[in-house]
């Protein structure tokens, strides 16, 4: 067995949790606890972006590496450390973007990043262009196991296209891990390991590309969680085919404490 996380240049994985603080989430549109499901993907999809980069010279010359969504002023973006730790090749007149749309409606802004943690494997990125709807964030006060849960995000990046896809599942497990050096490709005992922390094992299907995906309570719509990794099978080619089903998520308190930061 392989962690991968679940972006789409690296497919790696592993993550993270930490205590819960009394922090209080922003936003622009905010849901009610009775909403549908149904209700709710639609209005996550408000906040949803793709993170990639952008080579005219390259083909193709859009690639999207993971997912994020929009938190703040509406132009702020949250998403996993490891889907941006590469840095953009300037010579080749490459750079950052956000994606926002879908289909064949999307476009991309340039973007820059604003703040890292990579202890706990996020990003802050600062987006061109007019806001979008922010996402409504929970508190950071944990779920209880058994909690219904849902994921949008793009999983195997352009591959499928510029659409939004949404799996659902519970909250597994509460659970101490550790987060590999971004550069690592397997989780063993010969890496060397940052500080272990308590992260939310899921029981829900994700793939490369849904790194940095907002992970909502099914029931009001917060965002509690980053999703970050998942736990699969050998090689790329079987984890497409037999997923374990083993997800792992950052929880949202990380996300408060970079946007606080940031001044957010």
């Amino acid at each position: 067995m392989r962690f991968r996380q679940c972006g789409v240049a690296a497919f790696f994985c592993a993550v993270l949790f930490g205590g819960a603080l009394g922090v209080t989430g922003a936003s622009a549109h905010d849901t009610p606890a009775s909403a549908d499901l149904p209700a709710l993907v639609r209005n996550i999809k408000q906040s949803l972006v793709g993170i990639g980069s952008f080579a005219v010279m390259r083909t193709p010359a859009l690639e999207l590496k993971g997912t994020g969504f929009v938190v703040g002023d509406g132009r702020y973006v949250i998403t996993n450390y490891h889907v941006i730790a590469r840095q953009v090749d300037k010579s080749a007149k490459e750079k950052l973007v956000v994606i926002v749309g879908t289909g064949r409606q999307y476009r991309d802004r340039e973007a820059e990043i604003v703040q890292i943690d990579p202890d706990h494997d996020l990003a802050l990125l600062r987006m061109e262009g007019e806001p979008l709807p922010p996402a409504l964030l929970g508190s950071g006060a944990l779920l209880p196991e058994g909690t219904s849960i849902a994921i949008t995000g793009f999983p195997i990046g352009s591959v499928l296209g510029v659409y939004p896809v949404t799996h659902v599942g519970v909250v597994a497990a509460i659970t101490p891990i550790r987060v590999p050096q971004v550069n690592s490709q397997l989780l063993d005992s010969r890496m060397i390991m940052r500080q272990p922390f308590d992260v939310y094992q899921l029981d829900l299907t994700a793939f490369p590309g849904n790194s940095g995906s907002p992970l909502y309570d099914a029931r009001t719509g917060r965002v509690e969680a980053i999703l970050n990794s998942t736990f699969v099978k050998e090689t790329k080619e079987r984890a497409l085919s037999e997923p374990t089903g083993i997800s792992f998520a950052i929880p949202i308190v990380y996300a408060h404490q970079l946007m606080k930061k940031q001044g957010l």
